[in-house]
């Protein structure tokens, strides 16, 4: 596969109508190779597959040489690193046992990387201020929002129509490349067409700026070529060069996010997110040409390009060793479970933007799938309520689940027996009572709803898991309870005449 930089070239080039002979040329590459990406359908990054061992010297090494070149471009140019001092260096500090050319090849390739990126800027001159119908700004905002019963710091993307002064927003938990990847998609598949230009803030979500070079990460760059979006980024502290998506933020915490939302599932959540962002522009006229939002963005419509046939997967794929327990950590916090049969083996791993997917590095088939956990607290996918959650969403998955594996086995026998919608609903339940009173109290008032009435009513497991989580047992008492009295009184007060009262005085 060549360069992510030349296949977006070519992907460009190609929409503008140049021939395939002259894109070759251009670019570098042979017809067969410029033909193949120009008319590739999808450019989905694929799952990382088994390598045979090889001599890999420099790997470790990259990002360092890259921090040098970075430092250089701040120096006098008769100062900078030659590749005979970066091995040098390599050697010295870095212990580094690869060959001369290996690094000379790679200190060629990543000048002409950057030259690229500095030639591109500088034809780009300076942002337009007046926004053409079909482009839009992208930037995030943060709210807090109640999710099953947790107040938690959230992230939103906001992308904005100037054009229009239309907005859209979906929320995330992260600001990773595959949250503004989904994010897009999303807005993309909702509007039916792909913005002609985007314009981002200084790539801290796609990528990160090293002095004056924005370097954006692969996926996004895949992504972009996948979709055939151009892309921009403003200049450091250029507010004003995209204050329409910056004013748009703070419109949407505002109306949309006031009262906190509350919600169980995020995914559904941001699918009603997108039609109550719409809204907002219903009946309302543009700040500056009075036009109704809504006309104009059916401009912002028609001047969009085709989706794609095939939808992009946004997931960064990444390859981990598990431990003799079959667990490996992402992100130096949040434990994740292959299991005990890939215990001391390397598994595919697919970060989205809100699931972790376990595959088999031989076969790609998947092995677990398990809801992302953020944040700098450490989380263990061991603990069955952070699957419950996922699990009620995907109850297919029970069979194989953690959950499963740790209720009581008469619990576990009576869920088993049960069809898709009826598994589904008691999985609900277990999750409810779960976040509302602990998961043993809720794991005893299910079974003890289960002993008392041979079903899994949402009332009595409620009831149960309440009296659970108090230490509340059942009452027993030495003598036998006379109820009669009671009868005696309801016939009394219906009427039951001097019968009753006798009754009652005896």
């Amino acid at each position: 596969m060549i360069g992510v930089d030349k296949i977006e070239d070519i992907r460009r080039r190609a929409r503008g109508g140049e021939p395939i002979a002259s894109i070759a040329r251009a670019v570098g590459v042979s017809e067969p190779t410029a033909r193949k990406y120009a008319r590739m359908e999808d450019l989905s990054p694929e799952p990382p597959k088994r390598k045979e061992p090889e001599s890999e010297l420099l790997a470790p090494h990259r990002e360092t040489i890259d921090s040098w070149l970075d430092d250089d471009c701040r120096n006098w140019r008769k100062q900078r690193h030659t590749a005979v001092r970066v091995y040098v260096r390599l050697i010295n500090e870095r212990g580094y046992e690869g060959s001369y050319s290996t690094v000379q090849r790679y200190v060629k390739q990543r000048r002409e990387e950057m030259a690229r990126e500095r030639d591109r800027r500088d034809a780009e001159g300076f942002l337009q201020l007046s926004w053409l119908p079909g482009e839009i700004q992208v930037d995030f905002g943060e709210a807090d929002f109640r999710v099953r019963g947790v107040l938690t710091r959230g992230k939103y993307l906001t992308v904005t129509f100037p054009h229009s002064n239309v907005g859209l927003t979906q929320v995330f938990w992260g600001e990773t490349a595959e949250c503004v990847c989904q994010g897009l998609r999303s807005v993309f598949e909702f509007i039916g067409g792909v913005p002609r230009r985007a314009v981002f803030d200084n790539a801290t979500e796609v990528g990160r700026r090293v002095g004056g070079e924005v370097r954006t990460s692969e996926l996004f760059r895949l992504f972009a070529a996948h979709y055939g979006l151009d892309y921009t980024f403003t200049n450091p502290y250029s507010g004003n060069e995209k204050g329409n998506v910056e004013n748009k933020v703070g419109c949407h915490r505002r109306n949309l996010f006031v009262p906190v939302p509350s919600f169980h599932d995020v995914a559904s959540f941001n699918e009603r997110l997108l039609q109550d962002c719409l809204d907002l522009s219903e009946g309302k006229r543009h700040y500056r040409l009075g036009t109704p939002e809504l006309e104009l963005f059916g401009e912002d419509r028609e001047a969009l390009s085709p989706l794609p046939p095939a939808a992009f997967s946004c997931v960064r794929w990444e390859t981990r060793r598990c431990s003799k327990q079959g667990t490996f950590t992402l992100g130096g916090v949040h434990r994740y479970s292959a299991g005990p049969a890939y215990a001391r083996c390397e598994v595919a791993v697919a970060l989205g933007a809100f699931d972790v997917t376990v595959c088999d590095i031989s076969t790609g088939e998947a092995i677990a799938t398990y809801e992302r956990q953020w944040g700098g607290a450490p989380t263990d996918s061991s603990d069955p309520t952070l699957q419950l959650r996922l699990l009620c969403m995907r109850p297919a998955g029970w069979r194989d689940s953690s959950v499963r594996a740790s209720l009581p086995e008469e619990l576990v026998a009576f869920l088993d027996g049960e069809p898709a919608d009826s598994l589904k609903a008691d999985l609900r339940v277990l999750r409810d009572e779960s976040a509302e009173r602990g998961w043993e109290a809720a794991v005893e008032g299910m079974s003890r709803s289960l002993a008392a009435t041979g079903s899994l009513d949402r009332a009595t497991v409620a009831l149960s898991a309440a009296r659970a989580a108090a230490g509340d047992e059942r009452v027993e008492y030495d003598e036998k309870v006379d109820l009669d009295v009671y009868d005696g009184a309801l016939r009394l007060l219906e009427g039951g005449g001097r019968h009753a009262a006798d009754e009652l005085g005896a």
